[in-house]
């Protein structure tokens, strides 16, 4: 879809469709909304006196124009409550009503700058949240399944003041750097295990690469076995597919010697290993990848907004397979800090693939680092589907990356890390255990995590609640969300110089 900005008045626009909008609880309408409606006759004072349009955040009206304006629909899209009105209910709006526009067929749609001016949201800004909620809201895998709909091609931001324009087209820039990049992510999560392997993630890496001029490695086994990473190894070796360990460095910032590590998790499908997972939603584990799609994608965007910052991507990319060479229950490995790991559950596999990431991540001197995986359910039960979990051993840390999630409009609520629960890891037969017990276990997994970033300050965010939807609401769809890819950029784009 493209997006464009235009000067002009929104009630004279040709389009299938215009899009005005509506406060909940407003029952003076004013603005563009009180012009189109004059034209209309009244007919959305109406609709509203009625309470057939009460302005609800999601809520699209639709009204026919019926000849009296060029174009032929006219939808209202609620905000919500003026008080709780945000960007991210801007992206949430944009996202419902153009996929309401495009089940009728709307090809071309013209809307206002929605909450420009309300509170402290700017007209560059309204421009990147309605373009960042247009383009994930009508978001759609269709690679094996040609959709219902035929696209939206049009989508025409106005504004009557022409001297905005160039702040505008600066927003929408923003907003589709931003947009894409996540799409990208949803579309590596939701392609099948057969096709998303960790070779395939390496080759998109290298694509990357080659597009962006970033510096790309990929280690295999060999280059993993001199390295030390019994862990990683240890959980590719049920698998036919070859293990690779992922390095994407950007670099913004050529006076600068450090580099910020983002880690990402790629277990392109998780069977749970020996310690199987039950057949029913089996299929889903293709997602395990997700924390290593949204870091190499996080990266795609950063090259794009060019912050003055370096980061450094590491994701670690196998298979977790049972087969007559998998690694077993009782089994001891070392991982690359030469710390040994007695295996309690083949399925707590994630956090030996970061134990040797974050290892190389410490051992390349990168700092802070940040690590993103669906690594517990018991992150899913403690905060549901709606929030990620954040861990940290620095809090100066965690508070950026909450913020930066923030502005994203990405939910992530920080989760204690107390120090007595080590405890729990305790093995008798090595260093540490991979799973504690069955209480707080998104805290023992984080806890895990720390004993391989030494005193390099951390934030561990766990996705498994948020890595994918199973329904369609705001500017999230079905399947994979793409989470992390936004934030983590926003994180960088806050770092610029401060590292």
């Amino acid at each position: 879809m493209e997006i464009k900005v235009i000067a002009g008045d929104i009630a004279q626009v040709e389009a299938d469709a215009i899009v005005v909008s509506l406060f909940e609880g407003v029952e003076e309408i004013n603005g563009a909304t009180a012009s189109v409606d004059k034209a209309l006759d009244g007919v959305i004072g109406g609709l509203i006196r009625r309470g057939e349009m009460k302005g609800k955040l999601g809520e699209v009206g639709i009204v026919h124009t019926l000849d009296k304006l060029s174009a032929g629909l006219v939808a209202v899209a609620g905000l919500g409550k003026p008080q709780d009105f945000n960007l991210d209910r801007l992206r949430q709006a944009a996202g419902e009503f153009c996929r309401s526009l495009r089940k009728l067929n709307c090809r071309k749609i013209a809307t206002i700058l929605h909450g420009a001016g309300s509170g402290e949201i700017t007209l560059e800004a309204s421009a990147e949240a309605i373009t960042e909620g247009s383009l994930l809201g009508l978001y759609n895998f269709q690679k094996y399944k040609k959709s219902e709909y035929e696209d939206v091609e049009e989508l025409l931001l106005v504004e009557e003041n022409e001297s905005e324009l160039p702040n505008l087209e600066e927003g929408i820039r923003k907003g589709s750097v931003m947009a894409e990049a996540a799409a990208q992510a949803r579309d590596m999560v939701n392609e099948p295990a057969s096709y998303m392997t960790p070779s395939r993630m390496a080759g998109i890496a290298r694509e990357l690469s080659a597009k962006y001029n970033l510096e790309c490695a990929v280690f295999d086994s060999g280059d993993m076995e001199s390295m030390g990473m019994g862990a990683l190894l240890g959980v590719a070796r049920g698998s036919n597919e070859s293990p690779k360990l992922i390095i994407l460095r950007y670099r913004g910032d050529e006076e600068a010697n450090k580099a910020v590590g983002f880690v990402g998790k790629g277990v392109t499908f998780d069977s749970g290993g020996i310690s199987i997972k039950p057949s029913e939603g089996m299929e889903e584990m293709k997602d395990d990848m997700a924390g290593g799609a949204a870091v190499m994608m996080a990266v795609d965007a950063i090259a794009q907004l060019k912050p003055r910052v370096n980061i450094t991507a590491v994701i670690p990319a196998t298979e977790n397979l049972p087969s007559g060479t998998a690694l077993k229950p009782g089994d001891v490995l070392r991982a690359m800090n030469d710390k040994t790991v007695e295996v309690i559950s083949t399925d707590a596999e994630g956090r030996l693939i970061l134990a040797d990431a974050l290892s190389y991540a410490v051992k390349e001197g990168l700092s802070p680092l940040i690590d993103l995986a669906t690594l517990t359910g018991a992150c899913r039960v403690a905060l549901g589907t709606g929030y990620s979990g954040a861990f940290s051993n620095n809090q100066e840390l965690v508070t950026k990356v909450l913020q930066a999630a923030a502005k994203a409009g990405e939910k992530l609520w920080q989760m204690p890390l107390p120090q007595e629960y080590r405890e729990m890891n305790k093995s008798q037969i090595a260093d540490i255990k991979n799973v504690g017990n069955r209480y707080g276990g998104a805290i023992t997994a984080a806890l895990f995590l720390s004993e391989f970033v030494a005193d390099v300050p951390w934030v561990h965010i766990d996705i498994a609640g948020t890595a994918s939807s199973g329904k369609e609401k705001g500017y999230t769809t079905k399947g994979a969300t793409g989470v992390g890819v936004r934030t983590l950029a926003e994180l960088a784009l806050s770092l610029a110089g401060d590292i």
